[in-house]
C-alpha cells in the first residue's frame, strides 16, 4: 500500500553510486527512514525532491520492514543561504534537534509547520536567528514532552520576581526559597516570552518582539534547557557557536 504524505529531508545520505537513504519529517508518520533509488544521479526526478531540507510531497511504500520512496516533488528548497553559512548551520541544527525530538510512526504536523516555519524565516531573513533558535528549541521540546512549569515558583507558589530557572529541572524558584547556583534569574520579558511561545498556536508564536538583552538571554536559558533535559550535545550547534 502506498502512503502520499508531505516531507522535510533532515538527513541524507548516499549509498553507492546512484541511491540516497533519507530521513525525513513527515506530516502523517513523523520521522520515518527510507531509501530513494536512483536520487542521486543528476537526471532523477527525486533528485531535488530528496536533497537535504527540501520539502517535498512523497509517495512511500512499505518493504521489508522499511520504506521506499517512489515518487518525490520538491515544494520548497530551503539549502539556498548562499554564502550565508551562519543560516546554514542553524538550519541543519533544526534538522539534528528534530531527529532527536519528533515522534516516529505517528502524526507530526504542528512540530513540521514549526521548523517549516523557522527555515522560511531564516531564509528569508525576517527574523532574528536567535528567536527562532529559542521558538524552535522550546516548543519542540515541549512538543515532544519536556514541557517546563513557568507558572510560578515550584515551593511556595510566589509569582513575582525576581523567579530563577532551572534548566534541570524545568521550574522556576523565588528568591526566598534558595535557588541553586545553576539557576537562571530571569528577566521579567525572557519569563513572558518564554511562556508565549510554550502556550500561542502556531500563527501568532513568531509574533513577539523583544530587547537585544532579553533575546541573548533568552537564547542562553532555551539552549541550556534543552541541552539538560536531552543529556547530550549536538555537532550542528558546536559548528554554529564556532562561526559567531
Amino acid at each position: 500500500m502506498s502512503i502520499k504524505t508531505d516531507a522535510l529531508m533532515i538527513r541524507v545520505t548516499k549509498v553507492g553510486e546512484a541511491d540516497r537513504f533519507v530521513t525525513a519529517l513527515t506530516r502523517d508518520l513523523g520521522l520515518v527512514r527510507a531509501s530513494a533509488k536512483g536520487a542521486q544521479k543528476a537526471k532523477s526526478k527525486n533528485n531535488a525532491a530528496t536533497s537535504l531540507l527540501a520539502y517535498s510531497k512523497i509517495t512511500l511504500i512499505e518493504s521489508h520492514e522499511k520504506y521506499v520512496i517512489t515518487e518525490a516533488q520538491p515544494e520548497r528548497l530551503f539549502y539556498s543561504f548562499g554564502s550565508d553559512i551562519s543560516s546554514l548551520a542553524l538550519a541543519q541544527y533544526f534538522c539534528e534537534i528534530a531527529g532527536v525530538l519528533c515522534p516516529w510512526d505517528e502524526p507530526a504536523e504542528f512540530s513540521l509547520r514549526l521548523l517549516l516555519n523557522s527555515l522560511h524565516f531564516l531564509t528569508e531573513g525576517q527574523k532574528d536567528p536567535r528567536l527562532l533558535k529559542a521558538v524552535t528549541e522550546l516548543r519542540l521540546l515541549a512538543e515532544a514532552g519536556y514541557m517546563p512549569n513557568l507558572t510560578a515558583c515550584a515551593a511556595c507558589g510566589e509569582d513575582s520576581s525576581p523567579l530563577y530557572f532551572s534548566p534541570v529541572k524545568g521550574t522556576l524558584l523565588c528568591e526566598q526559597c534558595t535557588p541553586p547556583s545553576g539557576d537562571i534569574c530571569l528577566a521579567p520579558a525572557t519569563l513572558e516570552a518564554m511562556r508565549h511561545i510554550l502556550s500561542c498556536p502556531l500563527e501568532k508564536i513568531f509574533q513577539f518582539s523583544v530587547s537585544d538583552d532579553v533575546l541573548a538571554q533568552l537564547a542562553h536559558v532555551t539552549e541550556s534547557f534543552l541541552l539538560c533535559q536531552l543529556n547530550r550535545g549536538f555537532k550542528t550547534l558546536d559548528f554554529y557557536h564556532s562561526i559567531h
